[in-house]
Formats: structure tokens, C-alpha cells, sequence
């Protein structure tokens, strides 16, 4: 049976994607695999796509019938301002088109979907969002690195490291206290900085740290240390953005998985 087929026997309705209407939408981490139903058959439907940087573009095959509309957002380079980004979506839809907002990840996570919707409400324009699997989850699964573990942790701490080296940034300290991982978005210009953050908060030098490059793809890069030592591990080994960085004692587990597989592949 193929993919087609098995899709075909699924009792799916998508909702009705009406002009003049916005879907705020994850297209998750990068693969392909992470997209939702919702998502595809909204693609399907769209009259416009405004897509960020870190959607790939084969997704767009599934909208041929759409205006494309790239508003890429990166760290360090020239980026489109949000303002426009807002007015644009609100044009696109004011003229009666059915707008798919697509972004990387999921749209609430560290993605600004709330921004966008706010301001799509105070414009009058109906929205809805499209969830789709957050880039921390799709590169744990990918990376072997269990987010929860019985016995390890209790909770699990999502942040962005864009702003560690400013004024207005997190308190290191207070989330190393908690013993707990921690996964840091946008964070690798000021890893160093971060790492040294959490150990000074309280966090061992020791504790297993990970940096994972373009999660779900095929250009996907791992690099396992420990967090006082995965900034230089990462530089060595050239792993840039986009990139997620974990720490706490999950990451252990990589290895440990990692080492079981390949003995029972060799049984």
C-alpha cells in the first residue's frame, strides 16, 4: 500500500479555508515527515504562502496554485521587519485571498504566532492556528534524546538564548537551580556566554550538553560534550544555526541508546 493510499483510507476532514481568512502554521522542525495533515491540506487550499527561512522549500510543491512570499528571519543577517511582515499578511488577506502564514517549528513556540494574531484581530481579519511539532521535540526524537525520563526529570524548560549577553535576558541562575533540562532556541552566537551562565548559577560543568544542527533534515549535525566544553566542542566542529542546544542529564541517554541499538543490529 502506498502513502497516497493510506492517507486516502483516513477518515480526515480538514476545515474549510475561506478567503479572506489567515492560518497561522508550523511546518515543524524541517523534515518533511513532521508536517501535520492540517498543514498539507491547507497548503492545498492556500491563494498565498508567506513563509519564514527555516521552512523548506519542497513543502511548497503541495500549494502550486499559490503566491509565494519569502520573509526569512535569521540571527546575524539581514531580516524582514515584523512590521512589514504584519502588513503584508493583512494586505494579502484584505484582498480576498486565503493566506498561510507557514513558519518553522510551531508557530507559538518562540515564533511570534501570537504577534500575528493579534494583529490580525485588531485588523478584523479571522485566523486560526495550525499547530505543528515544535523544533525542541522533532530534534530530541531525531537526536535519540528522550525530552522526559522517569527517575531523571520532572519537567523540561524551553527558552531562547537570542538575548543572553543583554540586559533584558533570563535568569541562568534560577533555571540551573532547578536542576532540570533546559532547551535553549536561538542560542548559539551567545553559547558560551549561556554555558557559563548556568555553571556559574549552580549548574556542574559536567552536566551532559548537546548542540543539534538542522533537526530532521538530512543536513542534520549532532555534537555531544558537556556544558562546559560544548561551546569549543561546537566551534571545532563547525556547527552553526539554525541549532538547538540541550542540556541536562537526558542527553546521556543518547549514548546509551545509541550504544544498545547497535548491539542488537549486530546480534
Amino acid at each position: 500500500m502506498t502513502l497516497r493510499d493510506s492517507i486516502g483510507r483516513l477518515p480526515f476532514q480538514g476545515a474549510t479555508f475561506e478567503p479572506g481568512h489567515v492560518w497561522l502554521a508550523g511546518a515543524g522542525p524541517g523534515g518533511l515527515g513532521c508536517l501535520t495533515l492540517d498543514v498539507v491540506h491547507a497548503l492545498s487550499q492556500a491563494d498565498a504562502v508567506v513563509y519564514d527561512a527555516l521552512v523548506d522549500p519542497t513543502v511548497l510543491r503541495a500549494a502550486p496554485e499559490a503566491s509565494l512570499h519569502f520573509v526569512g528571519k535569521r540571527g546575524g543577517a539581514p531580516s524582514f521587519a515584523q512590521a512589514h511582515i504584519n502588513a503584508l499578511i493583512v494586505d494579502l488577506a484584505r484582498a480576498g485571498n486565503r493566506v498561510l502564514r507557514l513558519k518553522g517549528g510551531d508557530p507559538n513556540m518562540f515564533g511570534r504566532g501570537a504577534e500575528e494574531a493579534l494583529e490580525l484581530a485588531r485588523a478584523g481579519i479571522p485566523f486560526r492556528f495550525l499547530p505543528g511539532v515544535t523544533s525542541a521535540l522533532g530534534a530530541l526524537a531525531d537526536a535519540r534524546i528522550p525530552a522526559t525520563m522517569r527517575g531523571i526529570n520532572k519537567a523540561i524548560t524551553f527558552a531562547t538564548g537570542h538575548a543572553a549577553d543583554d540586559d533584558d535576558c533570563l535568569d541562568w541562575a534560577a533555571l540551573a537551580a532547578t536542576g532540570q533540562p533546559i532547551v535553549i532556541y536561538m542560542g548559539m552566537s551567545n553559547l558560551e556566554t549561556i554555558a557559563d551562565a548556568l555553571v556559574a548559577g549552580g549548574l556542574p560543568g559536567g552536566t551532559p550538553a548537546a548542540v543539534i544542527m538542522s533537526a530532521t533534515t538530512p543536513d542534520e549535525r549532532i555534537v555531544v560534550a558537556t556544558l562546559d566544553t560544548i561551546h569549543r566542542s561546537a566551534r571545532e566542529a563547525g556547527v552553526g544555526s539554525p541549532a538547538l542546544i540541550v542540556v541536562g542529564d537526558i542527553v546521556s541517554f543518547r549514548d546509551e541508546l545509541q550504544s544498545l541499538a547497535r548491539t542488537d543490529q549486530t546480534a
